[in-house]
């Protein structure tokens, strides 16, 4: 496989992201893009068999507009590596009415504030979530695993399922009705780690 098509990348829950924002400072880190809001639509085919095999088309939207595409990974002690391809696009609308056309429609809205930092040939983004905080970890699992150490995150929970996995979970443990993963349907909902375990 192409290098340059593969995403490894370690999930972690973080509810002080001030914290982790002061040490990532602290320790000289890049802020590559300032925090910016972020609305994700996830795409199934009429079959509705890509989310069961892990499979992700997906049509993002913060300062640009991307279209990604995921395979379902491997972990390893929480580092999931898989395929991504990803590709900017000059127009959301277009690009929405062209994946209906060839039989995609919306299976998840979900939107985040992220903010995007480099350190140590890593990437490392800050993710205000609906339902809570986290930090992402994207490079070598080597890099990965030395940022955290920096980071002082090594005891941080590590999550291996995708921010719709955990929502999934969340809405079968909270009986919730809504299902969209916006800042609004979280109103007045409060999530706790224990949530997040399936």
């Amino acid at each position: 496989m192409n290098p340059k098509y593969n995403e490894t990348e370690i999930k972690l829950y973080a509810p002080d992201l001030a914290a982790v924002q002061h040490r990532l400072e602290a320790a000289g880190a890049q802020l590559t893009a300032p925090r910016v809001y972020e609305r994700n639509v996830r795409y199934d085919n009429r079959e509705r068999t890509l989310t069961p095999h892990g499979m992700v088309v997906r049509l993002r939207e913060d300062t640009r507009v991307r279209l990604t595409y995921k395979d379902d990974g491997t972990v390893d002690n929480g580092v999931v590596s898989r395929f991504e391809a990803e590709v900017e696009v000059s127009d959301f609308a277009a690009m929405e009415t062209i994946l209906g056309k060839l039989g995609y429609t919306p299976y998840l809205i979900y939107e985040k504030y992220r903010t995007t930092y480099e350190l140590n040939g890593t990437e490392i983004v800050l993710d205000e979530m609906p339902y809570g905080n986290f930090v992402e970890i994207e490079g070598d699992k080597d890099a990965i695993e030395q940022v955290m150490t920096v980071l002082e995150l090594g005891s941080a929970k590590r999550y291996d399922g995708s921010y719709s996995t955990l929502f999934e979970r969340i809405r079968k443990k909270r009986g919730l009705a809504f299902t969209d993963l916006t800042f609004a349907h979280f109103q007045g909902v409060t999530v706790s780690e224990a949530d997040f375990e399936a």
